[in-house]
């Protein structure tokens, strides 16, 4: 976005062009050296898990699980002196409430590896109540048969409503149902920085 002044942020339907949120109403949580901070550290805790990056593939949900995904194979591949391959996940036909929830449009997956027998890292910048890892998991296998999917989120809120817990947690943040974390990504944002908006009134912009 190219629309931003300092007390003026894209809110969670920003794709809807000049539609944003008064930074006034919301809660500062991570500015743009946290959100590189937490990167990094995810990056270290892969490798150690994973002992290397032998294997290793990033994927990304759309759409701000994308830019992290690139960020942290940029990171993983500085410290191990290799390359390691990134994929875009469109999730839009698996979720379980396809009907009812609308996600932006002229997203594609693109997988450039095949993920059989690879320890996929599946990202997104904010995990809540876990549909939406369902359904990146569901449209994961389609691409070959992991041999382990491991999930990285910059932004844990809690209020899961099925059995899925992150390996990597950039920030563990307690929130209610009727707020929303707004996570802003510089690619797609021209700015990096996570905040709070308080009394939101759609309860599933984060899953």
């Amino acid at each position: 976005m190219s629309k931003h002044n300092n007390n003026i942020i894209p809110s969670p339907d920003s794709d809807r062009e000049g539609f944003f949120l008064n930074i006034d109403d919301a809660l500062p949580l991570l500015d743009a050296n946290d959100i590189r901070r937490a990167v990094t550290r995810i990056a270290h805790e892969i490798i150690e898990r994973n002992r290397g990056s032998h294997d290793l593939v990033i994927v990304g949900i759309h759409t701000r699980g994308v830019p992290l995904a690139y960020r942290l194979a940029e990171e993983i591949s500085r410290i191990e002196n290799t390359i390691i391959p990134v994929g875009e996940l469109d999730i839009t036909s698996h979720r379980d409430d396809a009907g009812l929830y609308i996600r932006s449009a002229g997203h594609t997956t693109h997988i450039p590896v095949s993920l059989t027998d690879k320890k996929v890292i599946l990202t997104d910048e904010v995990i809540f109540t876990g549909r939406t890892v369902r359904a990146a998991m569901d449209a994961l296998v389609e691409h070959g048969r992991p041999a382990s999917i491991q999930l990285a989120a910059l932004i844990d809120r809690g209020h899961r409503e099925l059995p899925i817990r992150p390996d990597y947690v950039g920030k563990n943040l307690p929130t209610s149902k009727n707020e929303r974390v707004m996570v802003r990504l510089k690619e797609l944002d021209s700015i990096d920085g996570v905040w709070v908006y308080r009394d939101a009134k759609d309860e599933g912009v984060n899953e």
